[in-house]
């Protein structure tokens, strides 16, 4: 029978449980908490207590059935908590730079024909944006209205390449939308 927020009670703080889920995984865990609007069990998986556990969050409409083995210790109790403050400072380090570098990525003031085209110029060769302008290369700059003659700058042969990219960005984009048809 499928576990539904009026369960809760029995749900409490510490308990040990073994649990069987409606998609066939058996295991034990302790209860760190259960949230009765959402509905999710949040329990530590076996019965580890160093410094790092696996935690796992349950939707208990998918427990089939579970066996109360007992009552355990505040699994929360802050003197046996560890936090690795190093790896998470590290984590989000990480996250924010990968969201600056995706923010990076978006032109400001610019059409989302412009974007497609900075975007498709991207998978082959290094860009970025300088105001309203796509800078390939560090040294060719491509212009609105984004088509190849307003290619300027860089290496003749830097300056053909990026050209034949965005010529052929431009015919793909035709076809794509003609295909699409009228709106």
């Amino acid at each position: 029978m499928a576990m539904d927020a009026s369960y809760g009670e029995e749900f409490a703080v510490g308990c040990l449980i073994a649990v069987k889920t409606a998609l066939g995984d058996e295991f034990e865990g302790q209860i760190i908490t259960f949230d009765r609007l959402s509905n999710i069990l949040v329990l530590q998986e076996g019965s580890k207590t160093g410094p790092c556990r696996n935690i796992r969050l349950l939707q208990a409409n998918y427990i089939k059935e579970f066996t109360i083995l007992g009552q355990a210790e505040d699994p929360l109790d802050p003197k046996k908590c560890h936090l690795d403050l190093a790896s998470l400072q590290a984590r989000e380090d990480a996250a924010i730079r990968q969201a600056e570098m995706e923010a990076e990525r978006i032109g400001v003031g610019v059409t989302s024909e412009a974007q497609r085209i900075f975007d498709a110029l991207s998978k082959t060769l290094p860009v970025h944006w300088d105001k309203t302008v796509i800078v390939v290369m560090n040294e060719v700059r491509v212009c609105s209205p984004y088509l190849p003659e307003n290619v300027a700058g860089g290496t003749p042969a830097a300056n053909e390449r990026v050209k034949k990219v965005v010529m052929h960005i431009d015919k793909f984009e035709r076809k794509r939308l003609q295909a699409r048809g009228p709106s």
